[in-house]
C-alpha cells in the first residue's frame, strides 16, 4: 500500500477513513505495515493486548465488517488476521545499542460523530472529509497517528542521535477509556524507563507547548438499562411498568445532583433510547453517561449519588435498573524529569513557547500507562501541542491547524534524541 510520507498528507488520508474503538483495522494495518517497512519489529493483537475484563468489545459481525472495509480500502490481509476480536493495538520497536527503553503513545480511534459538510469546514472543502457516515476524527487522533509515523521514520535515519530501545505504541479505544488498560495488562510498559504521550489542541493555541497536561479527571463511563413491563397504553396501562418514564425521571435527577465542595465534577448523559411504539408502555430504556471528578474521592461521591438517583427512579416506576461500568479513567501527573527534557526540546526546535502546565479539561486513559511506568521506577509525562481549532473537540466542525504537525514531529524527535 502506498504511504504518504508528508505528515499532512498522512493525516488527511487517515481522516477520510475514521474507525471507532477496537475497530481501527484499516488504521492499525497501515501503521503496522509502515513500521515494518521502516525496519521496526512489529507486534500486534494478543501479543500486546490482554482483553480479559475489557468492556465493549465489538461483535463478531462488527469486526468482520471493519476488516472487510479495510480490505476494500487496500490494506493487506497479513495484519488483519493477527488482530482478532478488536485487538487493534500496534507496537513498533527498534533497538540501537545500550540505553534506556523509551516509549511514545499515539491514539488512533475516531468518534461516532457525523462530520459537517458546511462550506466553511476545511476537510469538506479540501476533499478529505470522512467517507464513513456517522464517524469522524473529531478529536485529532488522525493527527496523532500521522505524527507517530513521521517520528518513527525520522528516528530510523543513520544520523539520528539516540541509543537504547524505542517503542512506538499505537493505541485503540482511547475514547471511552478502554484501550490503554489491556495494553498495560500485557506487560508492554513494565520495562519502560521514559514514557510520553501528547495531544493536539485542548484549547491551547498554536505556537504554545504545554510541558504537562494538568487536571486529568477521574471518570467512569456507564451503560444503564431500565427493564420494565410492556402493556397496552389505553386498555390496561396499570399492568405496565414504564422504563421510559423511569429513565426520563433519572436524567434531570442526575444533572441535579449536588455540587461537590472538595472536587470539580462533571456529568453528561450522551445517549437516551427507549420505547417500542406509541401505544405500548415502554418496557426498555437505555442511557449512556459519564461521570467525572477532579479527585478520586469526588468521583466516588458522585457515583454513589448517581446510583441512588438511578435506583430511586427505577423504584418509583417498579422497573429494574442495571448499571454497567463500561470504561474508566484515572488522573496522573507528569514527572519533572520529563518536563525538563521537553522544555529543552522545545527550545532546541523552536517549536513554540513553553508553558509549564495547561488544563486538559477532560481525561485520557494514557494515564494508566503513565501510572504503570511510574510504579516500575520510570519517568512518564503527557504534553499538549497547541493547535488552533475550528470548533470544540468532539464537534462535527472540528478541525485543527495543520501547520503544527511538522513542528510536533520535530519536537518529539528532539525529545527522543536528548539524553535523559
Amino acid at each position: 500500500m502506498h504511504f504518504p510520507h508528508d505528515v499532512v498528507a498522512m493525516r488527511r488520508a487517515l481522516h477520510r477513513f475514521p474507525e471507532t474503538a477496537f475497530l481501527e483495522y484499516r488504521t492499525a494495518s497501515i501503521v503496522a505495515e509502515r513500521l515494518a517497512e521502516l525496519g521496526y519489529a512489529v507486534k500486534v493483537g494478543a501479543d500486546i493486548m490482554c482483553m480479559e475484563n475489557v468492556r465493549g468489545i465489538p461483535s463478531v459481525q462488527d469486526v468482520e465488517a471493519a476488516k472487510s472495509a479495510a480490505l476494500q480500502a487496500g490494506v493487506s490481509r497479513e495484519w488483519l488476521d493477527k488482530m482478532p476480536a478488536g485487538q487493534t493495538a500496534v507496537c513498533g520497536e527498534l533497538q540501537r545499542g545500550e540505553g534506556p527503553v523509551l516509549a511514545l503513545r499515539f491514539d488512533m480511534d475516531a468518534l461516532p460523530v457525523h462530520e459537517s459538510d458546511a462550506g466553511e469546514h476545511r476537510p469538506a472543502v479540501a476533499g478529505f472529509a470522512s467517507q464513513c457516515e456517522g464517524r469522524m476524527h473529531a478529536c485529532g487522533h488522525d493527527g496523532h497517528t500521522a505524527i507517530g509515523l513521521a517520528v518513527a521514520e525520522r528516528l530510523t535515519h543513520v544520523k539520528s542521535q539516540w541509543t537504547g530501545t524505542l517503542r512506538f505504541i499505537f493505541q485503540p479505544a482511547e475514547e471511552g477509556g478502554r484501550g490503554a488498560q489491556p495494553i498495560v495488562a500485557s506487560g508492554l510498559l513494565d520495562d519502560v524507563d521514559v514514557f510520553l504521550a501528547a495531544h493536539l489542541g485542548c484549547q491551547l493555541p498554536s505556537g504554545q507547548i504545554a510541558l504537562s497536561a494538568d487536571g486529568f479527571l477521574w471518570a467512569e463511563k456507564w451503560n444503564v438499562t431500565f427493564n420494565g413491563t410492556a402493556a397496552h397504553a389505553a386498555m390496561c396501562p396499570e399492568e405496565g411498568r414504564n422504563a421510559l418514564l423511569a429513565a426520563s425521571l433519572a436524567v434531570p435527577g442526575l444533572y441535579a445532583l449536588p455540587r461537590d465542595g472538595q472536587s470539580d465534577t462533571r456529568i453528561n448523559v450522551g445517549l437516551f433510547q427507549a420505547g417500542r411504539t406509541r401505544n405500548v408502555i415502554a418496557d426498555h430504556a437505555y442511557l449512556e453517561l459519564e461521570l467525572r471528578a477532579s479527585a478520586q474521592q469526588g468521583l466516588q461521591r458522585l457515583t454513589e449519588g448517581a446510583r441512588r438517583m438511578l435506583e430511586g427512579a427505577a423504584l418509583s416506576q417498579g422497573v429494574h435498573v442495571d448499571i454497567d461500568v463500561y470504561g474508566t479513567a484515572i488522573s496522573a501527573q507528569s514527572d519533572d524529569a520529563i518536563m525538563r527534557r521537553l522544555e529543552a526540546a522545545v527550545h532546541e526546535t523552536r517549536a513554540g513557547t513553553a508553558v509549564r502546565n495547561w488544563p486538559i479539561g477532560g481525561g485520557d486513559d494514557a494515564t494508566f500507562m503513565m501510572q504503570r511506568v511510574q510504579e516500575r521506577g520510570g519517568h512518564a509525562g503527557y504534553c499538549l501541542i497547541g493547535a488552533d481549532i475550528a470548533a470544540p473537540h468532539h464537534a462535527s466542525l472540528f478541525d485543527f491547524d495543520e501547520n503544527v504537525l511538522e513542528k510536533a514531529v520535530n519536537l518529539l524527535v528532539a525529545f527522543v534524541e536528548r539524553s535523559a
